[in-house]
């Protein structure tokens, strides 16, 4: 006897597996309008669920963006760890690594991405987070690239990030192609190396 499928209870999520329905739901709405119009109702609605349980998982909407946005970040790291796994001790070759994991993570997470980041500069707590995370993701940068360059100071390691997120924007929009954005960051990433090792030799004499 075949089983009446429509009239089946459907399975109830677990906590975790709620939890993980709902971000992904979050990134689709986000993708779809953009963070100004995104709450925890309209993020309810959509996900097919009553508003207190999504204050349950998150507690406000920063929440939720928060979360999004580590887990970008722990993507990010994990894009760049592959990346240099097993590669050549070459400046050239470490420079085009870090740039390229860097605009190929920025390109698959898309422009929803691109709006988390700016709903996080808009408060405190969020800016947080966000410095948090990025200064995880370039201490992995200076431990590449130091051994090759020599000592990279803050300013450098923020312009890598600061161009970067340029240049994905760009590549996302269409104004430059995604090989440009890598070959450009490539070029800045060798050319702050090359920089700080002459730097400190100067200083050195």
């Amino acid at each position: 006897m075949e089983r009446d499928v429509a009239t089946e209870p459907r399975r109830r999520l677990s906590k975790s597996e709620r939890h993980r329905q709902l971000l992904d739901t979050a990134r689709e709405l986000i993708r779809d309008e953009g963070t100004d119009t995104f709450t925890l109702g309209r993020l309810a609605e959509r996900a097919g669920v009553t508003k207190p349980l999504v204050y349950d998982h998150f507690g406000d909407r920063a929440g939720v963006l928060a979360e999004l946005y580590r887990e970008f970040e722990s993507r990010q790291r994990e894009t760049l760890e592959e990346a240099l796994r097993g590669a050549a001790p070459d400046l050239a070759v470490v420079s085009r690594l870090v740039a390229g994991a860097y605009i190929d993570c920025c390109l698959a997470e898309g422009r929803e991405l691109a709006d988390v980041v700016a709903a996080l500069a808009g408060s405190a707590t969020l800016a947080q987070v966000r410095q948090e995370a990025e200064d995880e993701y370039l201490s992995m940068c200076r431990a590449a690239l130091e051994p090759l360059g020599g000592p990279l100071d803050t300013a450098s390691l923020a312009a890598i990030v600061g161009a970067g997120d340029a240049l994905a924007r760009r590549a996302l929009d269409g104004s430059i192609d995604a090989d440009r954005a890598r070959t450009t960051l490539t070029q800045l990433v060798a050319a702050l190396c090359r920089e700080n090792t002459q730097d400190a030799r100067t200083t050195e004499r």
